[in-house]
């Protein structure tokens, strides 16, 4: 069931919150039963044996993750963590991954690892069933993420003001949710056809179209997943649950590594804690760190995909983390030209995205090469496509990130110059509910056959 699709947005969440209203009146663990059996309910609209695969991964993890609250570091820690990647690498790379991919392995998986990581070390505090299995199945980040910690989850999940039904927390989650919404269906959407005429074209293109295509392509993987990320605080706002915002104006970063502090916040997180740190981090000696940023990199491209390009698109940002490191241990202190620093930043991004976005390597060299002007210079995209695609970079490169509202109840939109001089500043009323009812409008003038998240493929 994807968040975009009227069966959602007119059946299931009507009848979710309907029901949380109710089960909070009687009590608080009838609320906690209530959003356990929806956030099941919600998955198994994605394939009863999908779940089933869910819920027997949360059983053994769970027990495991008691026995090693118990008894400490054992070998069984590896044994579990080993048995979740091997059931990652079964279903994506194995070679059924385009066939039978249980939506969301690669997220409830890393959950899972971090939570044994934690249990073994006597992080995990005391967590019972009923609050373990609504933390991994709570059904907003399950498909695409973020990737969430149980430290942050369980506490709240426990905390008997949760079941008190709010204005507050709906109109809040709702101005996230549909401002995800618009991303998704409006921005995002509008731009995938470019993108995907470029990287399905199966013959070589001109600069102007390679370029445009890069751009579409740039555009719709943040407006799609910054979307899905929106939806989901949204939702779980509305049920009084705060989950971690995942996006603070990404192609704003100024460095690759300011960059990774704002892109998917949740996994470059988890990817440090429990792969960066363990490898050694940077306590022994610059080339070994070099080499564990590497490695974490690499396996950042894995976790996206089974294919030699996410390897290597895992590759060109670790490469560039080193390079960004190797810099600021030469030239230390702040940067002298910002605007070229940020320039240079999103140009290696998008050089990135097109390893991400292609098939094989044979049609990333095309793309490339076509950028680089060596098919010529082709024909010039169409009006409407240069002036969409220039909107959305305005619209990506200037204005904040929307779920940084849930920072505080409701702050000044933060990280922009726009912010302050536009005067945005959150806060229930007629301004706000007239610009939600506007985003509806053109969501469902716009809404046609849902297309699926590109994060809940990975």
């Amino acid at each position: 069931m994807l968040f975009n699709s009227p069966t959602f947005l007119f059946v299931f969440l009507p009848i979710a919150l309907a029901g949380f209203a109710l089960a909070g009146r009687i009590g608080h663990a009838w609320a906690v039963l209530w959003l356990t059996g929806l956030s099941v309910a919600f998955y198994a609209g994605n394939g009863v044996a999908h779940t089933l695969l869910l819920l027997g991964s949360i059983a053994v993890n769970y027990a495991l993750g008691q026995h090693l609250a118990t008894h400490g570091r054992s070998p069984l820690l590896g044994l579990g963590v080993a048995a979740n990647l091997a059931l990652l690498g079964w279903f994506k790379y194995g070679g059924f991954a385009t066939a039978a991919l249980p939506i969301g392995i690669s997220f409830y998986s890393f959950t899972q690892i971090a939570w044994l990581v934690d249990a073994a070390a006597g992080r995990a505090g005391r967590t019972g069933p009923r609050d373990y299995l609504l933390f991994v199945t709570w059904f907003p980040h399950l498909v695409a993420g973020p990737l969430l910690h149980h430290g942050a989850m369980v506490p709240q999940f426990r905390d008997p003001a949760m079941v008190r039904f709010t204005h507050q927390g709906i109109a809040t989650g709702a101005t996230l949710f549909l401002a995800g919404l618009f991303k998704k269906v409006v921005l995002a959407d509008s731009v995938a056809p470019v993108a995907d005429a470029l990287f399905t074209a199966g013959q070589p293109a001109g600069a102007w179209a390679a370029w445009a295509g890069v751009m579409a392509y740039t555009l719709q993987i943040y407006f799609d997943f910054s979307g899905y990320s929106d939806m989901a605080l949204g939702l779980s706002r509305m049920f009084n649950v705060r989950l971690p915002v995942n996006f603070d104006s990404p192609y704003q970063a100024r460095s690759i590594v300011d960059f990774w502090r704002r892109w998917h916040i949740s996994l470059s997180s988890f990817l440090r804690d429990y792969v960066y740190i363990p490898l050694g981090g940077n306590r022994l000696g610059r080339r070994r760190r070099y080499a564990n940023l590497l490695a974490t990199m690499m396996l950042a491209g894995l976790w996206h995909g089974a294919g030699w390009t996410f390897v290597a698109w895992g590759a060109w940002h670790g490469l560039l983390l080193v390079g960004n490191h190797l810099w600021n241990d030469r030239y230390p202190g702040p940067q002298r030209f910002p605007g070229l620093a940020w320039a240079a930043t999103l140009l290696a991004v998008m050089l990135g995205w097109v390893l991400f976005r292609a098939p094989d390597f044979s049609t990333a060299l095309d793309v490339y090469a076509g950028m680089a002007g060596l098919h010529g210079a082709g024909i010039v995209p169409e009006r409407s496509t240069l002036a969409t695609l220039a909107t959305l970079a305005g619209i990506a490169l200037v204005l904040p990130n929307i779920g940084q509202m849930l920072r505080d109840e409701a702050p000044a939109l933060p990280r922009t110059a726009a912010a302050p001089l536009l005067g945005w500043r959150w806060r229930p009323g007629a301004v706000w509910a007239t610009a939600c009812f506007a985003m509806l409008v053109v969501v469902l003038l716009r809404m046609g056959r849902a297309s699926p998240f590109l994060y809940a493929q990975f």
